[in-house]
């Protein structure tokens, strides 16, 4: 337990498993809409951090997300499926990190379900470009920091926390496993 859980007037903390994990996962990463999309998870040498917009979430928690076939990271997931995702939804809660495993596909029903008219920026020959490929992440497990109530009252018990003297914070975090 952390020296600040222990001043804790509330119970603060909420692992998730299955369904309410999964629903936890897709509430926090639709407020984010982008991630930090890390290869080399499980390998000695450093993280491959690059942003990523989320095309999709489906029901069963998997990320979906649409990448040029000769990029780096589509390189290194062939190396190592391993992948580490981090969100943030605002500045002071919707936090979240996952861990699992990324598969690389070139499955045109999926490109053109995910293709959005503004990823042609990236894909200059439209959704039939042949460099597009689709990358399935998979979450095993991860961790989540949020607040319990929104962010007005995460903002109003500090600040009369601050008042007080005493730890009042709304907020709630635990380990999520799909």
């Amino acid at each position: 337990m952390n020296s600040i859980d222990k001043q804790q007037q509330e119970d603060n903390l909420a692992n998730l498993v299955g369904g309410d994990a999964v629903e936890k996962i897709r509430e926090l990463a639709n407020k984010a809409k982008t991630c930090f999309f890390c290869t080399h998870a499980t390998t000695q040498t450093p993280f491959s951090t690059r942003p990523m917009a989320v095309q999709k979430i489906d029901d069963s928690g998997v990320f979906w997300f649409l990448s040029s076939n000769d990029s780096h990271k589509n390189a290194e997931i062939l190396q190592d499926p391993s992948v580490q995702l981090f969100f943030q939804g605002s500045a002071h809660s919707d936090f979240m990190t996952l861990y699992g495993h990324a598969t690389i596909s070139q499955d045109k029903a999926k490109i053109k379900e995910l293709w959005e008219p503004l990823m042609k920026t990236w894909f200059t020959e439209g959704e039939d470009d042949p460099r597009i490929s689709v990358i399935r992440f998979v979450p095993e497990d991860g961790h989540y920091w949020d607040t319990k109530h929104g962010a007005f009252v995460a903002f109003a018990k500090q600040v009369t926390g601050a008042v007080l003297g005493k730890t009042l914070d709304d907020s709630i975090q635990g380990s999520l496993k799909v």
